[in-house]
């Protein structure tokens, strides 16, 4: 009789084993599946994404063959609402960088601070509601010399307290996102400075047909007077505003003079973004292209999933 109940507890428990096992593998196949479907979609998605850089690449081509300006109202400024791809869609646009203040920009040619930019990138942070102090800062992160600008700046000694400690960068930034480098500067800092402030080759011009309010304000002492988004997305649904022209009527004659060598019409730097979904995944491509004068068009930089 004890035999039989060591017998028939013994199989419970082997039948109790078996179905943890079985429940095990299923569960393992299942997340298999799921994790292959994912990279599968994701690897479609990327070469859709690619695609879409390469449409864009065309467009800003055949907009150079069009027109010398680059304004809001031209096709490449239209954002792609979403279409069917297989088994998902693709939507995005195009953003013209330079009408952003480079912050490469800070530095001149020679290494050397540029004080003019960097009072405009200064007043820029005030009208963005950000702490000036940020500007000092920066230019020192740029910078290659171990001098902490006054009062303001930051070199080894500050990074090399932080925990973890690290160093400043001593050249030209890569990614707007490495103000957040800098002590004391937020995320929320980030996000209002964010939409006005480009990481773009140094020497590159302010396009005043596309630039954001702040840095068309920012641009002089007093600031310009060209209205607020609103009104100035009523002014260029049918062109470019302000035109060169309309600055140098605002401004007197040595303000306009010094601004001149800073500000263009058109543009050479943009950025591509796709947003691929497919199924449950979903991959955005940002894309820095370049065009040059003679409307050939190449990809400088790639990233996914962030700026």
């Amino acid at each position: 009789m004890r035999q039989r109940g060591v017998a028939l507890i013994t199989a419970v428990v082997l039948v109790a084993i078996a179905t943890v096992l079985a429940a095990r593998v299923g569960t393992e196949a299942a997340l298999d599946l799921r994790r292959t479907a994912g990279i599968g979609a994701l690897n479609q998605g990327w070469h859709v994404a690619l695609g879409a850089e390469a449409w864009a690449a065309e467009i800003l081509r055949k907009d150079l063959q069009d027109s010398q300006r680059d304004e809001l109202d031209e096709p490449w400024a239209q954002p792609l609402p979403p279409l069917p791809v297989d088994g998902g869609t693709i939507e995005g646009g195009l953003e013209d960088m330079q009408g952003r203040f480079n912050l490469n920009n800070l530095l001149r040619a020679d290494g050397t601070v540029d004080e003019a930019n960097l009072e405009r990138f200064s007043r820029l942070l005030r009208l963005a509601g950000v702490d000036q102090r940020f500007a000092g800062a920066l230019a020192d992160w740029l910078d290659a010399d171990t001098v902490e600008r006054f009062p303001d700046g930051a070199e080894d000694g500050v990074y090399l307290s932080q925990v973890p400690g690290y160093r400043a960068a001593n050249g030209p930034v890569t990614s707007t996102s490495e103000m957040l480098a800098l002590p004391g500067f937020t995320l929320d800092d980030f996000a209002r400075l964010r939409p006005h402030v480009a990481a773009l080759p140094a020497g590159t011009r302010i396009n005043v047909c596309t630039a954001t309010p702040l840095v068309l304000a920012a641009l002089v002492e007093g600031g310009t007077d060209f209205g607020d988004a609103e009104a100035l997305a009523r002014n260029r649904a049918e062109g470019c505003f302000p035109l060169l022209t309309d600055l140098q009527a605002t401004l007197d004659a040595d303000q306009y003079q010094a601004l001149a060598q800073v500000v263009a019409e058109s543009s050479s730097w943009f950025r591509s973004v796709a947003v691929v979904s497919i199924g449950t995944s979903q991959l955005t491509l940002y894309s820095l292209l370049e065009r040059n004068a003679a409307g050939g068009v190449r990809t400088v930089l790639r990233s996914s999933g962030t700026e």
